[in-house]
């Protein structure tokens, strides 16, 4: 049986996103929410020329969500919208519906309200979901632990008009225990999407791990994998690294076993 996906959010990437759940033989797009009326009442499906009405499009301000999962049911909740959309579902998480945020900055007082949801239901939060960038996360934090002592530098690359220092850099730093904004590097140049790096510097070699986004369907391909990753979890936060560690263990120990 398909997995039920609620989706929050109609912009660029939540287009993507969309059909990416439809294209997924595993998935079924249960319904997109937006905050605007635009294309209120039709199908997600019909903007890919699918036959299959899916994702049937609602507006925020025009929904009682007090009633709405009751009626709309769904098994996980993607939220590419914004911050402000956590007060939205609050009340699917009483009901245990599992929930993938993948909002790249929330307030603190937002974010305490998300983590409130997971007494409830299982809350998986990542501000960047691609699956690169938290392998890199992964294998960062794995050749911090063998070698400690290594110099450690981060370089963050966007396009031109990016003015604030890369979100994604600072998680990275704080993960590996580099406290302050000095180990990271930031490059403004183009249209570069987003790259990011992570480089060690040993005495008699240079190790250097990078994830570079090239569109939008990194981001929708990452939250597709932890809302499957998320559906046999039990209440709690989660987070997209512990999705990639797991994985991580899971496949090394198949790559053991295959020798």
């Amino acid at each position: 049986m398909a997995i039920r996906i609620g989706l929050f959010g109609f912009g660029k990437t939540g287009r993507v996103v969309a059909q990416e759940i439809m294209n997924d033989k595993d998935l079924y797009l249960s319904w997109v929410i937006r905050k605007s009326h635009i294309d209120e009442g039709n199908y997600a499906s019909s903007f890919f020329g699918l036959k299959s009405k899916q994702g049937k499009i609602f507006s925020a301000s025009s929904l009682n969500f007090n009633t709405f999962y009751r009626d709309s049911p769904t098994d996980v909740i993607i939220d590419f919208s914004s911050s402000a959309a956590v007060d939205e579902y609050r009340a699917a998480a009483l009901k245990g519906i599992k929930i993938v945020s993948a909002i790249s900055r929330y307030k603190d007082e937002e974010l305490m309200k998300l983590r409130k949801m997971a007494d409830k239901a299982a809350v998986l939060y990542s501000p960047n979901i691609t699956l690169g960038i938290n392998f890199l996360i992964v294998a960062s934090q794995v050749l911090q632990q063998i070698a400690p002592d290594v110099d450690i530098e981060i370089v963050e690359e966007h396009f031109r008009s990016k003015k604030e220092v890369s979100g994604t850099a600072l998680r990275v730093a704080q993960l590996l225990g580099l406290c302050n904004k000095r180990h990271v590097n930031s490059v403004r140049v183009g249209g570069i999407v987003g790259k990011h790096e992570v480089i060690f510097g040993f005495p008699n070699q240079t190790i250097r791990i990078a994830h570079e986004s090239i569109n939008r369907a990194a981001f929708a391909k990452g939250a597709i994998h932890a809302a499957k990753w998320l559906i046999n979890k039990k209440k709690g936060v989660y987070t997209m690294e512990q999705v990639m560690a797991s994985d991580f263990i899971r496949h090394s120990k198949s790559i053991h076993k295959s020798r």
